[in-house]
């Protein structure tokens, strides 16, 4: 037997033992992070739905703290959103053009995802003053808004468009929240555990309804697999 060609075989064996256990794990790990959805800061959203103030803004952007009014008449904060994947959108109940496509598209993904308690759904009225809590009530129940899961929301006028074009990023339009602003959008925006920003979607469109189904799919398996 020639020991010089066994050896030669012997380390090139080794060689690719050695190989597979480093360049394996690190194919696999570069596979992952294609697949992590991306996190949306100013920097990366269409510049004309970016306030001024914030375009600089490269990292660490999150959904600002709210306070709203539910369906219920129950008050809604940031803390009942915390540890959830949520997605919202923006809308007023007299609305007979994109609103009610929005509305039935945000039911099939609640349906979708009715018994699981990590997802939520929330709902700005653009019309406040007009959505009172008993014109939300009778809204919620009429589209098969499920309490719990699915917050149909009013509030101050301010607050909610600040909140739409300074954390949602949902509107193109400026304005200042006073009596003659109005926005309309059919903007859906998905949001991580963290209130940070992971996907924009058309919730008039049904293949964009579906691939928001397989992002958030995909985002539970982000959490699952830290």
């Amino acid at each position: 037997m020639n020991l010089g060609f066994f050896n030669k075989s012997k380390a090139t064996l080794l060689f690719l033992v050695i190989f597979s256990a480093v360049s394996i794990p690190v194919f696999y790990h570069l596979m992952k992070v294609d697949k992590t959805l991306k996190i949306y800061n100013p920097i990366d959203v269409n510049p004309r739905l970016v306030d001024s103030s914030l375009k600089h803004i490269r990292k660490n952007h999150h959904i600002a703290d709210f306070k709203l009014i539910n369906q219920n008449g129950d008050t809604i904060t940031n803390k009942n959103y915390e540890g959830k994947i949520y997605v919202a959108d923006f809308f007023f109940t007299r609305c007979t053009t994109i609103c009610p496509i929005m509305t039935y598209n945000m039911k099939t993904i609640q349906d979708y995802y009715k018994n699981d308690d990590a997802i939520m759904f929330l709902s700005h009225s653009v019309t406040p003053v007009m959505d009172s809590v008993p014109v939300l009530k009778e809204y919620a129940k009429k589209k098969g808004v499920i309490d719990g899961k699915w917050n149909v929301t009013t509030g101050d006028k301010k607050h909610i468009y600040e909140l739409a074009r300074k954390s949602y990023f949902a509107v193109i339009e400026e304005g200042d929240g006073g009596v003659d602003d109005f926005i309309h959008t059919e903007q859906f925006v998905l949001i991580d555990k963290e209130r940070q920003i992971r996907g924009f979607y058309d919730g008039t469109n049904s293949k964009d309804i579906e691939k928001l189904k397989k992002d958030i799919k995909e985002l539970k398996k982000e959490y699952n697999d830290k």
